[in-house]
């Protein structure tokens, strides 16, 4: 047997091996769409029924160079897990270690301090309003944690998870913080964040202006928003297509 039909077993042999493609797409890609933060920020997928084991990006790798092997496999209930010598970011255990312990619906969590969410963020009002079609997908979907207390460490995970127990609500704006969107899957979850960062640059972009919003009613702010959830196939063909691109210009995240 050759050495690269090898090595691809070996990686195809990885547990979980498909969900850490995934999640290693939507690495490089976000920092394509300069969403990540340096070498902070992070993202977990949990693989077992109850969401207590998740995978994880390592500490302080930059977005763009994450391969799918690199990915740490965590156990939620584990207390010695900042111990080991291959230990998460503090601040990833402490926020996505609660949500997959408390909130079992939260297959995927996405953290981010993307620019315009963050400058949402950081508004008196950090509630996104319905002004156009991409912003209403998050009409009563959205929570602002207005009691931002330090770095997110299990305290502060442990309160933030607290935001989350309501299965229609997705996104959690981390006022003064960044943002954390939540879904069933890395495309589910992906695609939302994706979609939560424009929404809030056209309406950073709309407050620039100094003239008056054009908001949505409530009506059919909640009828767009419950279209684009039954909206068919979309999310997992936007992360289909990062990976075709990817396979074709930098292979190397499957490894």
């Amino acid at each position: 047997m050759s050495i690269a039909r090898l090595q691809k077993e070996m990686l195809t042999n990885l547990p979980f091996y498909e969900e850490r493609v995934d999640l290693a797409c939507a690495f490089r890609w976000t920092a394509r769409l300069n969403m990540h933060e340096a070498v902070a920020n992070h993202f977990s997928l949990a693989v077992n029924d109850d969401g207590s084991q998740f995978l994880m990006n390592p500490n302080q790798v930059h977005f763009s160079r994450i391969k799918a092997s690199d990915l740490l496999l965590i156990d939620a209930n584990d207390p010695d897990t900042l111990s080991g010598p291959n230990a998460p970011d503090p601040t990833a255990w402490g926020l996505h270690g609660a949500i997959h312990r408390n909130v079992r619906h939260a297959r995927c969590v996405m953290h981010v301090h993307s620019i315009h969410a963050t400058v949402l963020a950081s508004l008196a009002d950090s509630t996104l309003p319905p002004i156009d079609q991409n912003s209403a997908i998050f009409f009563n979907r959205h929570v602002v944690d207005g009691q931002y207390g330090g770095l997110a460490f299990e305290e502060e995970g442990e309160r933030c998870s607290k935001l989350l127990t309501d299965p229609k609500v997705k996104v959690m704006v981390m006022g003064n913080h960044g943002v954390l969107v939540i879904g069933d899957s890395v495309a589910d979850t992906f695609n939302r964040m994706f979609y939560f960062e424009r929404a809030a640059e056209t309406y950073i972009k709309a407050l620039w202006t100094g003239r008056p919003l054009r908001v949505l009613s409530d009506e059919i702010a909640e009828k767009a928003a419950a279209e684009q959830e039954d909206y068919p196939g979309q999310a997992e063909r936007h992360l289909s297509e990062l990976k075709a691109i990817l396979d074709e210009q930098e292979p190397v995240y499957r490894n």
